[in-house]
């Protein structure tokens, strides 16, 4: 029986199911990302949305637990929470900034950043997975 549910590493788990279908999707359809960052850039009301549903779900994110350094994920967490809702701040006040800039970013190693998604997703998922293995045992 699991005595406590483990947040971060369903988090973790979550971010890495979605950095790999990502990258994934990347792969399948080369300039699929760079299509989504132009639909953004085009529409400020997309743009909007972006921007509230990023601090909306980083909030929360951010605010998971007390800090502690005992617990590298949920530091993890925690940073990836402040990075969305940095980068929703970021969508509603130079959206069009920082949207050239993303294209900027992907346009300059393109091929990489899929890469680090992917690789980046099957490692969370492997942490996350032995984390509520290691929970669910106790």
């Amino acid at each position: 029986m699991v005595s406590e549910f483990d947040y971060p590493a369903w988090v973790i788990l979550a971010f890495g199911i979605y950095s790999f279908a990502a990258g994934v999707g990347e792969l399948r359809s080369p300039g699929f990302w760079a299509s989504m960052i132009d639909n953004i850039d085009k529409n400020p009301a997309v743009r909007f949305l972006a921007g509230i549903i990023l601090i909306a779900i980083g909030t929360p994110l951010y605010l998971m637990g007390p800090w502690s350094d005992a617990d590298w994920m949920l530091v993890v967490v925690k940073i990836i929470g402040a990075g969305m809702i940095l980068e929703g701040a970021l969508f509603l006040a130079f959206g069009d900034w920082f949207t050239r800039f993303a294209r900027w970013l992907m346009g300059y190693a393109s091929r990489l950043w899929v890469w680090i998604a992917i690789l980046f997703g099957i490692a969370a998922i492997i942490l996350a997975e032995l984390r509520i293995a290691d929970t669910a045992q106790i």
